[in-house]
């Protein structure tokens, strides 16, 4: 019997594929290229504006890998990356941290931000 990760079951934004402190930077360093993590709690409607906008990005030709995270399940990545307002988005690139993402909740001013962000050297994670 095989036993699935956080990674491959759906989190607090529908169908992206969730991720938790026990495996949060692990999962990141196994993606090749850009990944994208959405920073969410059940009943935020913001949170739900984007959770929609980046399951509409995932049909696009060539979107990043895309991730959520239940803020109100793991507090440690909430203190790790200081979110103090959701929804929050952050972006990897093979595993480094290169800083927070942010645009309004449409597929085309994320995949600006996101190719301005990829634009930028990695950072220290928080």
């Amino acid at each position: 019997m095989s036993q699935s990760s956080s990674a491959d079951k759906p989190g607090a934004s529908g169908d992206l594929p969730a991720l938790d402190a026990g495996g949060f930077h692990h999962r990141l360093q196994e993606v090749p290229g850009a990944a994208v993590v959405l920073f969410t709690r059940r009943g935020c409607s913001a949170c739900h504006a984007m959770g929609d906008a980046l399951r509409r990005w995932q049909v696009d030709a060539d979107p990043p890998a895309l991730f959520c995270v239940d803020a109100e399940v793991d507090t440690a990545l909430v203190r790790e990356f200081e979110v103090f307002h959701l929804p929050a988005l952050f972006v990897f690139v093979d595993g480094e941290y290169h800083g927070p993402l942010q645009a309004p909740p449409r597929v085309p001013l994320l995949r600006a931000a996101l190719e301005e962000r990829l634009r930028q050297p990695p950072e220290e994670a928080p």
